[in-house]
């Protein structure tokens, strides 16, 4: 297997990988709860501006499953087009540059945002992104 495919296939596990274990820690644990219990009664009594018609408990689980689903389906979509579809993946600039870009926007996320393991883990991803990409061309 060439370098190339190799990191980015490690790339698309590690992004998939924490897309998944979001969602399990979003829905079959307390890992996204607030450690203060008030918090947690606030924001399940709370509605946003933007609408009545959800809370800020369930609007804050739906943005951590959708924000799961996506990092999944960010791994899994490079997994198909590196395995099936390689050629296409390589030739394509278009699909190289919009990971590159998403991969950024995310670890500009983590970085800012978010905590040391899941910084780590899209700094990680992101280099095997970038140094294969650049073996593309060298």
């Amino acid at each position: 297997m060439m370098i190339e495919k190799l990191l980015l296939l490690t790339g698309s596990f590690i992004i998939l990988f924490l897309g998944a274990l979001h969602l399990y820690y979003t829905f079959f644990s307390n890992r996204f709860q607030p450690r203060n219990p008030e918090v947690e009664i606030g924001m399940r009594s709370t509605t946003p501006r933007l609408t009545n018609s959800t809370t800020m408990w369930n609007a804050w689980v739906g943005f951590n499953a959708s924000h799961s689903l996506g990092a999944i389906y960010f791994g899994i979509i490079n997994f198909i087009l590196i395995l099936g579809f390689f050629e296409v993946y390589r030739s394509s600039i278009l699909l190289q540059l919009f990971n590159i870009i998403t991969l950024s926007f995310y670890l500009f996320l983590g970085k800012k945002y978010w905590f040391r393991i899941p910084y780590r883990g899209i700094l990680t991803a992101t280099i095997c992104f970038v140094i294969a990409e650049l073996l593309f061309y060298a």
